[in-house]
């Protein structure tokens, strides 16, 4: 089997591959979007997961290892937003293709530091879990990102945004794996 790390790269290889696809075809018009609105573009690919995971059955072709790859990439946006702020619709969203993939790859570094650190703690206990379970702790964090964004980000305890996107992109990034590990079994 091979190390964490490793899995973690290859499964964000597909998401940044994707990333950069759709930045050629659509440029950085995500720039316009403010993080609420990346929230709920996350909860959609989450819901969508838990939909199929609970029907059993799907009506539309694409598979949910595109909708976790989604889940990464909305999350990276919502990080990149976050530092930069969201672009008015009379500012260019533009932002230049080395810029947008240099920004992307510092923050998936970070959830990957992060993950590394939280790996050690918890023993890969992610491994042992259910991708349903991964699911609903998506969930769970987008819910917890709605609240934070409805409370105008007042907190009293809590961390920020940037900890529950950071996760949500490690748990996604889980379930890439897992799904690849499914897959290649006999």
């Amino acid at each position: 089997m091979k190390d964490t790390s490793t899995q973690f790269d290859e499964a964000v290889k597909l998401c940044e591959d994707v990333f950069l696809k759709k930045m050629h075809d659509y440029g950085t018009a995500w720039r316009i979007l403010r993080p609420s609105s990346l929230t709920d573009q996350i909860y959609i690919k989450a819901s969508r997961i838990r939909s199929i995971e609970e029907k059993g059955q799907q009506k539309i072709s694409d598979d949910i290892v595109d909708e976790f790859i989604g889940i990464v990439n909305y999350s990276s946006m919502a990080l990149i937003q976050l530092a930069k702020g969201a672009v008015s619709e009379k500012e260019n969203v533009a932002m230049p293709y080395e810029d947008a993939k240099n920004i992307y790859e510092h923050y998936i570094k970070s959830a990957k530091a992060l993950m590394m650190n939280k790996n050690h703690d918890y023993a890969e206990a992610w491994r042992d879990m259910r991708i349903s379970s991964l699911t609903d702790i998506i969930l769970m964090k987008i819910f917890r990102l709605k609240q934070i964004e409805d409370n105008n980000g007042e907190l009293l305890i809590s961390e920020g945004p940037e900890g529950s996107y950071n996760d949500i992109i490690n748990y996604a990034v889980f379930a890439l794996i897992l799904l690849q590990e499914i897959k290649q079994k006999p």
